[in-house]
């Protein structure tokens, strides 16, 4: 084991920022969000483009731990958040916060999958929010990344693994629309994705990577297949 390499990981300030508490992020969880910094997606409506260009954070993982040290008892759950989290050797940072009896879930476009595995193969995740940006041939322009590939086979291990966790979309209409929206649901389905389907409605704050503004038209949800459950928020 390299203990200089994992000091320096847990040292390195890669935190963007810290929610202290929150109640929704997690499922049944009172937990606190760490926003990682940097992301291997440009994804056109991403309002965090902050976290997502910046090289260099605020806070280390030990400073994290400091505050996870007093927080033992009051809260419940880590959420790793970004960004991509998975950007980042998580590993001994998840192994410390699992010796403080915090559970963790982690948030991510599933594009790296030897770190999600690893995480996973060893443990230290209790739960997946796994972003679906789009169907294959919608990814790369949405996302203006080409691993759809790579996504895949991370959705396929998540469902092998049993490990709980929920696949959910950003939806824009001029992006994505209600056709879109169904191939999604057919290909979960199909591969054996049973659990619900979580739409994520574009949040306009005036500044996103793609410099979009709301949609044009609005989302017609009685379009959408009845296959999954499917969950507005």
């Amino acid at each position: 084991m390299n203990t200089n390499k994992e000091n320096n990981s847990l040292n390195n300030k890669i935190v963007y920022d810290l929610t202290s508490f929150t109640h929704l992020d997690f499922p049944d969880h009172l937990a606190c969000i760490i926003w990682l910094v940097g992301c291997n997606m440009r994804c056109d409506y991403c309002y965090n483009k902050d976290i997502v260009f910046s090289k260099n954070g605020t806070k280390s993982l030990n400073d994290i731990l400091s505050f996870l040290k007093k927080r033992v008892g009051l809260l419940d759950g880590v959420v790793l958040s970004g960004g991509e989290a998975t950007s980042h050797n998580l590993v001994p940072f998840c192994q410390e916060v699992k010796k403080l009896g915090f559970k963790i879930k982690l948030d991510t476009n599933g594009t790296n999958f030897d770190n999600i595995k690893e995480l996973i193969d060893l443990n230290l995740i209790d739960y997946i929010a796994l972003d679906y940006k789009a169907p294959h041939y919608k990814f790369k322009e949405i996302t203006h990344n080409n691993n759809f590939k790579t996504f895949e086979n991370t959705l396929n291990y998540l469902i092998q693994t049993n490990i709980q966790f929920e696949a959910r979309t950003t939806i824009h209409k001029d992006l994505l629309d209600e056709q879109d929206i169904n191939f999604i649901i057919d290909d979960l389905k199909e591969k054996g994705y049973n659990n619900s389907y979580y739409l994520q409605e574009f949040l306009n704050t005036g500044d996103n990577i793609g410099n979009i503004q709301a949609s044009k038209s609005s989302f017609d949800a009685k379009l959408l297949s009845k296959e999954l459950d499917i969950v507005f928020r």
